[in-house]
This record gives structure tokens, C-alpha cells and sequence, in this order.
């Protein structure tokens, strides 16, 4: 009796626990699934990384114009491309004045770049708010829809809310009105595009984003 209840007792033993084959396969499902969800994920936090960066150059654009109407000042927004990461930077045009900021740098992700992708529309009346062809990643300098040879890197927020191509003296700008757009995107991705455009009278930012149709990739506004 002592022996057959020694051997029940084993085989409950056994039974109770999960062999190495077992344990085994789990973990293979497990890194499976992980595998799987890492792979779809991917597409989603590109287009994340995209967001961040279209929202880092419209907050750089919009603080800056904000602070030159609060402080009765310039303040300048210079695109950098020449970095890595590409970057933005607010700096007020005049420094030593009661209340000045600092300037700032703003870093994009690492995989977005101020960039115009091969394939944008590049006809005139296509390009987001009709400045320029497409031909450049940060294009301001624009006079008007169409208007002016555009190609400046940098853009002036002026103390009446307006953008333009220079800042004058303290509390004033004495350029022109500078509209112009800038492009976002990362390398590669047509449709990961974006961009945002500065209308020059006001200084109002507004984002657009690249579709694709029938007719060809287009512009529609965000």
C-alpha cells in the first residue's frame, strides 16, 4: 500500500508541473506575437514621428508670433537644414530688452526632415496656397500668391502680428510682407508629407497635408 501510494503521489507531482518542451513553446508563441505586433506597430509611429515634427515647426511659428505681439518686438524663425536633426529656431531679433527670451532650438525627429519630396505638386496653382513651385524645403519671401522669387531660409514676426523679410528696429520691421511655406516629410514617404504656409499681412500659419487621388497627389488643408 506504501508503495502504490508513493507512485500516486509522484504522478501527481508530475502532472502538477509544465515540461521544458512545454515552457519552451510558449515562449516561442509569446515572441511570435511580439514580433507581430512590433511590425504593425511600425507604420503608426512613423506617421507619429511625422505629427511630432509637423507640430514642432507650427508651435516654433506660432510662439514666436506670439511673443513679438505681447513684447512689441521682432522676432526671427530661422529653418535649419544643414543640422542633423534638421531643426527650428526662435530667437528675438533684439536681445537685452526688458522681458527677452532666450533663444531656442527645436529638434525634429530623426527620420523627418524639412524636406520636398519627389513627387509634390510643383505647378504654381497646386502648391499650397500658391507659393512657389515646390522646389525648395523652406521657401519664403513670397510677396503674394505667385508673387516675388521667394528662397529665404528665415521669416520675421513682427510686433502687428505680420511676417516679413526684415526686422527694422526694436519694436518695429521695415522689410516687406513674406509669405512662403515650408515642407516636412520623411525621406522616401511621398505621402508623409506636410506643410505649413505663413501668409505675410497677418502671419497666419496654416498646415496642409499631401493626399493622393485620382488626378495625382494634392494638397488639402489640416
Amino acid at each position: 500500500m506504501k508503495n502504490l501510494r508513493t507512485k500516486r503521489s509522484h504522478r501527481m507531482r508530475r502532472a502538477s508541473g509544465f515540461s521544458l518542451l512545454e515552457m519552451m513553446m510558449v515562449v516561442a508563441i509569446i515572441m511570435i506575437m511580439s514580433t507581430i505586433s512590433f511590425i504593425s506597430l511600425q507604420p503608426l509611429l512613423k506617421q507619429q514621428r511625422v505629427n511630432n515634427a509637423y507640430n514642432t515647426v507650427l508651435s516654433a511659428m506660432r510662439q514666436a508670433r506670439d511673443n513679438a505681439v505681447a513684447q512689441r518686438t521682432s522676432y526671427l524663425v530661422t529653418f535649419n537644414t544643414g543640422t542633423n536633426p534638421h531643426s527650428v529656431t526662435v530667437s528675438p531679433a533684439f536681445a537685452g530688452f526688458q522681458g527677452s527670451l532666450a533663444s531656442v532650438t527645436y529638434s525634429l525627429p530623426l527620420d523627418v526632415n524639412l524636406r520636398n519630396e519627389a513627387g509634390i505638386p510643383t505647378a504654381n496653382n497646386k502648391t499650397p496656397d500658391s507659393f512657389g513651385l515646390g522646389g525648395r524645403a523652406v521657401d519664403f519671401g513670397y510677396t503674394g500668391q505667385g508673387a516675388g522669387v521667394g528662397g529665404l531660409t528665415f521669416i520675421y514676426f513682427c510686433p502687428d502680428g505680420s511676417a516679413q523679410d526684415a526686422a527694422g528696429g526694436a519694436g518695429q520691421c521695415s522689410g516687406n510682407f513674406s509669405n512662403g511655406v515650408v515642407y516636412i516629410a520623411r525621406p522616401g514617404e511621398l505621402l508623409s508629407s506636410r506643410a505649413l504656409t505663413v501668409w505675410g499681412a497677418t502671419g497666419r500659419v496654416r498646415g496642409w497635408r499631401l493626399y493622393s487621388g485620382g488626378g495625382g497627389p494634392s494638397w488639402s488643408r489640416q
